[in-house]
């Protein structure tokens, strides 16, 4: 079969990442084509100031080398421009000629500088910060030049900065708000941040406007609107950037600030799509990678027909790395916002931490000098946490404390925000790929590759599992069965990870010992093929073998019980959500109208019980050994709610809990506070229902079509 033609119109992160993702799933499925306007593979450009500071080389910072391509046959045209889009006839053209046909097209042509409306702006010597050539300009100036002034004192300016002086120039920033990083940082950790940057040679000009750059054939100077000015041989202008959206525009596109996407990123064009910085989403553009990874994995899995969830958008931080300063910052910082919670400075080490709180539960946080709870804390903001979540602040920062929480931190909470690895994945590179360093863990996992502001909370879990082993990894080190030694959590990623259905292989891949298996690991198998794989799962939801897997997809359902009138609608309804749904362990419901009508709501996985300001829901009980009385999720004042809750709870476990995990025991180990806040998200709550309709939806669509092969047996 001829396969479909894939377009991508932009060599960065985003599209490339997009890339990845697509050859993971379904490696056969597209020829693709690659424009880059720039001469070079694949690079990470968060990393250009490390570049600047002497820390890496270019080579280095390659991504995905010329090999990568060719290897996977990839059509990749460098140094190329891409001046037309025909979205009518589908194809593109370069400006030197090149045309490309395509089925599919992705535009990932990021964003550019912006260049603020100032005199002589466009000068010789004035340059932005923004890639490769940027890069090599700004070395080639340090060997001829001595003077240079950033304006801008935002991240970029102060990595650029750091740059600069490492090239042995004099550096001054320029800034037009009262203090540095104004939008990511309160007054204080500001301050801390310039006193120590002055230290390092770094020079500022706070509240400063610039009127116009001086000099009659290149630049010379900086005049400010106030009347003074200063000398400066090197401009680089570092105050924004905007999105890259012409062509699309051009090509009649809906645009706003950038190219405007649905959830699954498909613009206004037929079999267009838009991912990265040049994307708008829900009224935002994003700048940072871990937003743009997601869109690239949930554009993919549309694009190579895998069940995906929507992209529902992302939380913006900031981490700034220059010369052994550390600078967290995310969500709500200022008073305005937010009120303070948590708000500790140590003068002996120099290091700084806020936390700020709205309602009750966390909604922001500054780290200076020790970024190491950044991860942590970034997550307590995702989900508005309780500020009871908080770690405690006494003694916070230093090697001690990072393995503290490398040991107290849940298996299943992200590490690594960019690539979306967690404590599992690196606990098991440790334990079961043997690695051992910081640096073979990234390799193995992408865990601090990308931006590396988790690279010192890496480093802790890392030193923790040599140190501990499997003891360290609690439940998620538990093996699956006799067959293996591989736990849940590394079989969950492997097959998470792999783009075909073939099971067999896959066992053999991680070392089976009897690669026929057992009850136990089959049934595990199965049950996270249909998480991860539902268009596997639902491809064989008839065969009685699958690469050496019998399927039983019948097993571990939900059984509701519920015989009174008023709570009959409820019990039916949730065995419409629910009834075809496989679960770790096989579920029993128990509704009644009231306390009045027993039915044994509290030693039921899920009890419902009328009540008189509603409906009561409780999880985890258990009437058998041992016995557990279900605990309190919430009271709901409506069915809708009382029905809405119950699913959330049970998608919940069906998503997080191991396979042949009691709920009672999810329970213990997840904890119910945790739970109680993720379901009690209006928008969370809202995701885990769409996602069991979906599931549910699926699973029906493959009874039908048995029938129908039955019936015509």
């Amino acid at each position: 079969m001829s396969r479909e033609k894939l377009v991508v119109i932009g060599n960065g992160m985003a599209g490339i990442r997009c890339v990845e993702e697509i050859i993971k799933l379904s490696p056969d499925k597209y020829e693709i084509t690659v424009f880059g306007n720039e001469p070079h593979p694949n690079y990470n450009r968060i990393l250009l100031s490390k570049v600047l500071q002497g820390d890496s080389s270019i080579e280095s910072i390659v991504i995905n080398d010329w090999a990568w391509y060719k290897e996977r046959g990839i059509r990749l045209h460098t140094g190329e421009t891409v001046a037309q889009i025909h979205t009518e006839s589908q194809y593109v053209k370069t400006l030197s000629g090149i045309r490309a046909d395509y089925d599919c097209l992705i535009i990932a042509t990021g964003s550019s500088a912006f260049i603020p409306p100032i005199a002589g702006v466009h000068k010789q010597g004035v340059i932005s910060f923004r890639n490769i050539n940027d890069c090599k300009t700004m070395m080639e100036y340090a060997k001829k030049y001595k003077k240079a002034a950033v304006i801008g004192g935002g991240l970029l300016g102060l990595e650029a900065a750091r740059g600069l002086l490492n090239l042995g120039m004099e550096t001054d920033v320029i800034h037009n708000a009262p203090y540095l990083m104004n939008r990511q940082l309160d007054r204080m950790s500001a301050d801390l941040l310039r006193k120590e940057l002055e230290e390092q040679g770094m020079r500022f000009w706070l509240s400063k406007e610039t009127e116009s750059i001086t000099g009659l054939n290149r630049a010379k100077g900086i005049r400010f609107t106030s009347g003074s000015s200063l000398e400066a041989d090197l401009i680089v202008i570092s105050v924004g950037i905007r999105p890259n959206i012409e062509l699309a525009k051009k090509s009649g596109m809906e645009t706003n600030r950038a190219i405007v996407v649905d959830d699954f990123m498909r613009t206004s064009a037929p079999n267009v799509y838009a991912v990265g910085e040049c994307a708008e989403h829900r009224g935002v553009a994003y700048g940072l990678v871990a937003p743009l990874y997601e869109q690239g994995k949930v554009l993919a899995s549309l694009l190579c027909g895998e069940a995906s969830e929507p992209y529902k958008g992302s939380v913006p931080y900031a981490q700034l790395k220059v010369s052994g300063v550390d600078v967290f910052s995310v969500g709500d910082i200022h008073s305005d916002d937010a009120e303070t919670a948590i708000q500790l400075f140590d003068g002996i080490r120099g290091t700084y931490k806020k936390v700020t709180m709205k309602e009750g539960t966390v909604r922001g946080a500054i780290l200076f000098g020790d970024s190491s709870e950044g991860t942590q804390l970034l997550n307590l903001v995702k989900k508005r946490a309780p500020i009871s979540e908080l770690s405690s602040p006494v003694n916070a920062g230093g090697n001690d404390f990072n393995e503290e929480l490398a040991a107290n931190m849940p298996d299943r909470e992200i590490v690594c925000a960019c690539n979306a690895v967690n404590k599992a994945a690196i606990m098991c590179a440790v334990i079961e790929e043997g690695m051992q360093t910081t640096e073979q863990v990234r390799d193995c996992t992408k865990a601090s590759s990308s931006c590396g502001g988790c690279r010192p909370m890496v480093a802790a879990i890392v030193q923790y599992a040599l140190k501990h082993g499997k003891e360290g990894m609690a439940a998620a080190a538990e093996p699956v069965c006799g067959c293996t030694d591989v736990s849940h959590a590394a079989l969950k990623a492997a097959i998470a990870d792999r783009p075909s259905a073939d099971l067999t292989g896959l066992k053999e891949g991680l070392g089976w010992n009897r690669v026929s298996g057992c009850p136990t690991c089959t049934s595990a198998i199965q049950y996270y093929e249909s998480l991860y794989h539902p268009a596997h799962a639902q491809k064989a939801y008839y065969n009685t073998e699958h690469n050496g897997l019998t399927l039983n997809v019948r097993n571990d359902l939900i059984q509701v019980i519920s015989s009174e009138y008023n709570s009959h609608a409820i019990g039916t309804e949730l065995e419409n959500y629910c009834r075809s749904l496989q679960y770790p362990v096989a579920v029993k419901a128990a509704i009644t109208s009231g306390i009045h009508k027993p039915a044994g709501v509290l030693v039921h996985d899920l009890g419902i019980t009328g009540a008189p300001a509603g409906w009561e829901i409780y999880i985890g009980g258990h009437a058998e050994h041992p016995v557990k009385q279900g605990q309190l999720i919430g009271i709901a004042d409506s069915d809708e709610l009382a029905l809405t809750l119950s699913v959330s709870c049970l998608q919940l476990y069906r998503e997080r809990a191991d396979h042949g995990e009691p709920l009672w025991k999810w329970i213990e180990r997840e904890g119910i506070v945790e739970i109680r806040e993720m379901v009690f998200d209006e928008d969370y709550r809202q995701e885990l229902v769409e996602r069991t309709e979906a599931s549910t939806a699926r699973l029906n669509n493959a009874e039908r079509l048995g029938e129908e092969i039955c019936g015509n047996c």
